[in-house]
């Protein structure tokens, strides 16, 4: 399939359930990380030289002292986080909500490829999305949102921090609370450009209404300045752009002195009010600095975007960093098997049991090859899946939706292996009400001959029908005492990439 540039205004540079992203740059080279929730390992992290190719390197969070399991629930986990560099190392700020006792998390390392280090905890501070700068003392300033543990104190706080002890140098106090005009200020960053310190939020919730916001100060206390052009970036009441929900923005200077912004935003589908099913991605501004306050420029990139396409018969030394799983491990699930590919089993933590991908494509189809017996799903969450089951000479489609499940058709198959296909293809509705964002196929593969099983509506794996703050993903997992997974081979089925 042939390459297409796009605007940057229209595509993610980072496709897929990749949120809440905060970006560093070293040299000529650029980091970008994201939350992640549930799924383990955690943070993913890319690079770049250019700002729009970006590759994964690995993730930040790879070791369960550096991520607690905690209770595990969908849409916990890692939350938003900052990523940044100082004096030859990388340090890397985030939240696990499922974790109340930790408060915030701190990890560096050298190379940002890993290994990061053993966590250190800040459990003063309470709440979310912590960022981390530096003061012209070289003292570590924490920022978040939310309050501090054993006072009455609570809003967008900030406070000194001592990085051997986690403990704070003095009394934590707050700083610019939002524009007074819109819900949810969340989300800061803080900046030493110039003469002044820039405190950059995200308001407005991350929904429609979400908005960047800024205010600057003289130091990194306060008084803060709103800026007068507050919202300084935001889709709300644009109802017809294609790309809604902008916000949660990071700033970074450029290897030429230029600045952009890294922020993350939907791409919603279907008849009103619209459903976005691959979760928050992540996209890329320019900006350019007027009166002293940052102007986005969302139509500055033009790109072609990098392949999503894939093959994997899990014949690497170890699995690729795109694999994760939801509140368990992919090696308590996964193992290399004597005959190739993946022995799957069920890990018997209470898990859904699953090694997973992101899907990062509106149009796709995926095939996973199993001996024996195994799963295959798509899903946003344990209640909110369409899937195909083999086992016991059998093959059958099932879905769930809420409180609902369903078993729906089958086929019998007399091989001991099988390929299953799941795709998400253009919408067949009947009424303009019923029109969604996609279809979701599920089939059985033989040969040249290809069995569909089922043909779901895509609306009921959405965002906007399970909620949360995650995204589509492809899962496979076990079905029975013998379950090995030979291949997995993903394809976007629309003008995209392919490798």
């Amino acid at each position: 399939m042939s390459r297409t540039a796009v605007s940057g205004a229209e595509h993610p540079i980072v496709s897929g359930f990749h949120p809440d992203p905060t970006i560093c740059r070293v040299g000529e080279d650029y980091y970008l990380a994201h939350s992640s929730f549930e799924y383990f390992p955690g943070a993913p992290i890319f690079h770049s030289r250019d700002l729009v190719h970006w590759k994964q390197i690995g993730n930040i969070l790879d070791r369960r002292g550096q991520f607690l399991r905690a209770d595990g629930r969908p849409s916990g986990g890692i939350y938003g986080s900052t990523l940044r560099h100082r004096e030859g190392r990388f340090y890397f700020v985030t939240t696990n909500v499922g974790d109340a006792d930790s408060g915030q998390t701190i990890v560096t390392a050298e190379d940002p490829a890993g290994p990061w280090s053993d966590p250190i905890f800040i459990p003063q501070a309470v709440g979310i999305d912590p960022d981390i700068c530096w003061d012209d003392e070289g003292g570590l300033l924490l920022t978040w949102t939310g309050r501090v543990a054993g006072t009455d104190l609570h809003g967008m706080l900030q406070g000194r921090v001592d990085l051997k002890t986690g403990e704070f140098t003095g009394e934590p106090y707050k700083v610019w609370q939002g524009t007074g005009r819109l819900d949810f200020p969340e989300a800061p960053h803080l900046y030493k450009i110039g003469d002044y310190w820039y405190l950059m939020i995200a308001e407005g919730g991350t929904e429609r209404g979400h908005s960047v916001t800024i205010a600057r100060a003289e130091r990194p206390e306060g008084p803060y300045e709103s800026c007068p052009a507050n919202p300084v970036f935001s889709h709300r009441s644009m109802p017809s752009r294609t790309v809604q929900n902008t916000g949660h923005a990071d700033l970074v200077e450029t290897a030429s002195g230029e600045w952009a912004a890294v922020y993350l935003a939907v791409r919603p589908a279907g008849f009103t009010p619209s459903y976005h099913v691959l979760g928050r991605e992540t996209f890329l501004a320019g900006v350019d600095w007027v009166d002293g306050w940052p102007v986005f420029d969302e139509h500055r990139y033009d790109f072609t975007p990098d392949a999503t396409s894939f093959e994997d018969d899990f014949t690497a030394d170890a699995l690729h960093p795109r694999w994760v799983s939801p509140s368990s491990e992919p090696e308590a699930i996964a193992s290399p098997d004597t005959d190739g590919g993946l022995r799957l089993r069920a890990p018997g933590d209470g898990s859904p049991g699953l090694l997973c991908t992101r899907v990062e494509d509106l149009r796709w189809e995926a095939e996973a090859e199993f001996a024996g017996s195994g799963r295959f799903e798509v899903r946003i969450d344990d209640r909110h899946r369409y899937g195909l089951v083999f086992e016991d000479g059998a093959v059958r489609a099932q879905a769930r939706i809420g409180g609902v499940s369903a078993d729906l058709g089958s086929a019998e198959v007399a091989a001991g292996s099988v390929v299953l296909r799941i795709a998400a293809v253009d919408c067949e509705a009947e009424t303009m009400t019923a029109y969604g964002p996609d279809d979701i196929v599920l089939a059985l593969v033989d040969g040249g001959d290809v069995t569909e099983l089922a043909r779901l509506d895509g609306r009921y794996l959405s965002t906007e029908v399970a909620a949360g703050f995650t995204g589509r993903v492809l899962g496979v997992g076990a079905a029975g005492e013998v379950s090995r997974l030979r291949s997995f081979r993903y394809a976007a089925t629309e003008s995209a990439p392919t490798e």
